[in-house]
């Protein structure tokens, strides 16, 4: 009998959200994971816990007994690689590999969690919708192209195979359970603790981690095959939220606007001293490019086709900071 639903990334941020989410809705789970995952998302959930690679088919192929749903979350979510195709491997390779491995198994119905980064943007500041027009080489930095590359092999694979699977692009989550953090949550975080005196201005649309679970599993339930579905909240500037966070966390809110240009120089070094000393930029010339574009979104598809009914940014940064001070890593 098939009655598994398998999450893959679920010791990860949205990962383990989703798993919360549909363990109380009754799912009997199973959760891939790496040799190397860090498992505390996941310690009080009642699963199963299952290692694969997927680079290696075999394994996924064993993972699927019994499986009646996938969701496919995990992604290499770094802004900065100092090797591209490790992340086009995991993301798009990778996707390919699950997708065929489901669909041989005979799995009903399939959720990929892609992203707002496959999507096209508007220039004049409307947000952006599911329609939004968008090509390969319109698309900034490493990470964003993978996740374009990954979502049409999703749409290619329902095309030509009949793969039975929606695709839900969540805008940028935040909330509790970050432990890396994300790259967002890291902003957050630095804000919160009052270790961010200046910022570069843009738009970005701002996601409760916990709608975004909701959501996936609104489309399990309503999502029609083939479709996207925009998983978003709040449009806002960065520095509108810095200033949430400033007022949540207690702390001033960052005060100096840096133009892009002024950024550049200490891009390429920052570039340059992370490929040698192996460690994060905290700048780079991709995340100053995608600086100028309004990240905003629009959620209205999902809203009037699942029902779906994200909160308030404040409530999202307000989980935030309310975590990490929980967890030490805000006083």
């Amino acid at each position: 009998m098939k009655d598994i639903t398998l999450i893959t990334g679920a010791t990860g941020f949205v990962g383990s959200a989703v798993a919360r989410t549909l363990q109380e809705r009754g799912h009997k789970l199973r959760l891939m994971v790496r040799p190397t995952s860090d498992r505390t998302n996941i310690a009080e959930l009642d699963a199963d816990i299952v290692v694969a690679d997927f680079s290696d088919p075999a394994s996924l192929a064993r993972i699927m007994t019994n499986v009646k749903y996938v969701f496919h979350v995990a992604a290499d979510y770094r802004l900065w690689v100092p090797d591209p195709d490790v992340m086009m491997r995991a993301n798009v390779d990778g996707t390919r590999n699950l997708m065929i491995a489901a669909q041989d198994a005979g799995v009903e119905r399939i959720v990929y969690c892609s992203s707002v980064a496959a999507l096209g943007l508007r220039s004049d500041g409307i947000p952006a919708d599911e329609t939004t027009p968008i090509s390969e080489d319109k698309v900034i930095g490493v990470y964003k192209l993978s996740k374009y590359r990954a979502e049409q092999v999703v749409l290619d694979l329902i095309k030509t195979r009949n793969l039975p699977a929606i695709i839900v692009n969540p805008s940028t989550p935040v909330g509790p359970r970050d432990i890396k953090p994300t790259p967002t949550g890291q902003m957050v975080l630095d804000c919160a603790a009052a270790k961010m005196p200046a910022y570069v201005e843009t738009g970005l649309n701002i996601v409760h981690v916990d709608d975004v679970a909701e959501g996936h599993a609104l489309a399990l339930e309503r999502g029609k095959i083939g479709e996207k579905y925009i998983l978003g909240g709040e449009n806002m500037s960065l520095g509108e939220l810095f200033n949430l966070v400033s007022e949540v966390a207690c702390v001033k809110p960052p005060r100096i606007k840096l133009r892009q240009s002024w950024l550049y120089p200490v891009a390429l070094v920052s570039e340059w001293l992370a490929r040698g000393f192996k460690i994060e930029p905290r700048v780079t010339r991709e995340t100053l490019a995608m600086s100028r574009k309004l990240m905003y979104f629009s959620s209205l598809k999902a809203q009037r086709e699942l029902g779906y009914a994200p909160r308030l940014a404040r409530d999202a940064v307000t989980d935030a900071v309310s975590w990490f001070r929980l967890n030490g890593r805000v006083q």
